[in-house]
């Protein structure tokens, strides 16, 4: 079987002729195999034929190159598929080794799977959770004696920072609260009203309000919502500023960074949140009371005297403990990840939201181990 081509009846065009022994075929070459001249395929060389092993002969052979090369291996690879047995031994041994690179050249190019297994998947997580607890423990034990300084020697601390961010962590953050402390209140007490008016508990409603906002809603909405708000701030500030260089420049000057920049947005927070947890508390009940006014048609006198019987002292209290924290954990998760940024402006971005992330899932923890030790108090 001659191969088809435009050089097919050369006298020195590339031939391959297929010949039938026994059960197998004898594939004879003969010609002058270039890569640039053209060139049979062993495909339609060898046709349907399914025999049982194949042998190559290249004694017609005049002259040769790659092109001869990339042909064997491409009946290899037809014998390979269809497990059929192939014989070489009648080959140059030079042609021989020349496949036998191609072989292993083609093993070596084949791509490894590289992607990372269990262990070593466990392992980074194990080890960059090593290093972030270590950094937060080498931060807070900074803080700490940043605040040790500041109650021996008061008159160092620079307190027109400290109003400053008051002012912006407080007194500006008041509107955001107030909206959300007042649809948190308003969303709580019409869920709960859904279900006790079908046990005609509706006064009880207030009872829900007092107790849900006082212990728990109220500083947790306004940690999240600070979190948000001021920790994500606290971070792009001080991300900004390790990239323009300013901290670096406080080292030199021999100015800790965590005492000139850190401890008076820390004592913000933790002075500005549990009075922002009392205001988002009043809000709250008032969404509350306006939900049972309209839609159960309970008084606000009566409303006001059934919560007076559920809240007491230890519920405002559990609350503002609970906001003092939270505070502190939005100040420390700011501040730290604005200190870890990188020197870029797309550092400054995944610093601040790092910060947000970092101090809600520090919120939520801290609540969960607050309502273990509360109850565990009596409290």
């Amino acid at each position: 079987m001659p191969a088809k081509g435009d050089s097919s009846n050369a006298q020195d065009a590339a031939r391959a002729t297929v010949r039938t022994v026994g059960a197998g075929l004898e594939v004879m070459l003969e010609g002058s195999w270039r890569l640039g001249s053209a060139k049979p395929r062993w495909a339609e060389v060898a046709g349907p034929q399914k025999p049982d092993r194949v042998v190559l002969r290249t004694e017609g052979v005049t002259q040769w190159d790659t092109s001869l090369l990339l042909f064997i291996e491409e009946v290899r690879r037809w014998c390979a598929q269809r497990n059929v047995a192939w014989e070489d031994g009648a080959l140059p041994a030079k042609m021989r080794a020349l496949t036998a690179q191609l072989d292993a050249s083609a093993a070596a190019s084949v791509a490894k799977d590289r992607s990372p297994n269990l262990l070593e998947v466990v392992g980074v997580a194990t080890s960059h959770l090593y290093r972030e607890l270590a950094d937060l423990l080498r931060f807070v034990g900074e803080c700490a004696l940043g605040a040790m300084r500041l109650a021996l020697r008061p008159a160092s601390f620079r307190w027109g920072d400290c109003l400053s961010e008051m002012q912006q962590c407080g007194a500006m953050a008041l509107p955001i609260v107030s909206l959300i402390a007042l649809l948190v209140g308003i969303t709580i007490a019409y869920t709960g009203a859904v279900v006790l008016r079908k046990f005609g508990g509706d006064i009880y409603v207030a009872d829900l309000l007092g107790v849900s906002m006082t212990r728990e809603m109220g500083a947790m909405m306004t940690g999240v919502v600070v979190a948000g708000r001021t920790g994500a701030a606290f971070a792009a500030q001080l991300g900004s500023m390790k990239a323009n260089e300013e901290i670096d420049a406080l080292t030199v000057l021999g100015i800790p960074a965590v005492r000139f920049l850190v401890i008076p947005r820390l004592l913000a927070l933790a002075l500005m949140m549990p009075l922002l947890a009392i205001y988002a508390n009043c809000l709250g009940v008032l969404g509350g009371m306006i939900i049972a006014m309209g839609l159960l048609h309970i008084p606000p006198a009566a409303y006001w005297v059934e919560m007076r019987t559920i809240v007491d002292l230890p519920d405002i209290s559990v609350g503002l403990i609970k906001a003092f924290a939270f505070g502190l954990i939005v100040g420390i998760a700011g501040c730290l990840r604005g200190l870890q940024a990188d020197r870029s402006a797309a550092g400054v971005g995944r610093a601040a939201t790092s910060a947000v992330v970092t101090a809600i899932l520090w919120i939520i923890v801290a609540d969960a181990l607050f309502a273990v030790l509360f109850e565990a108090l009596g409290l």
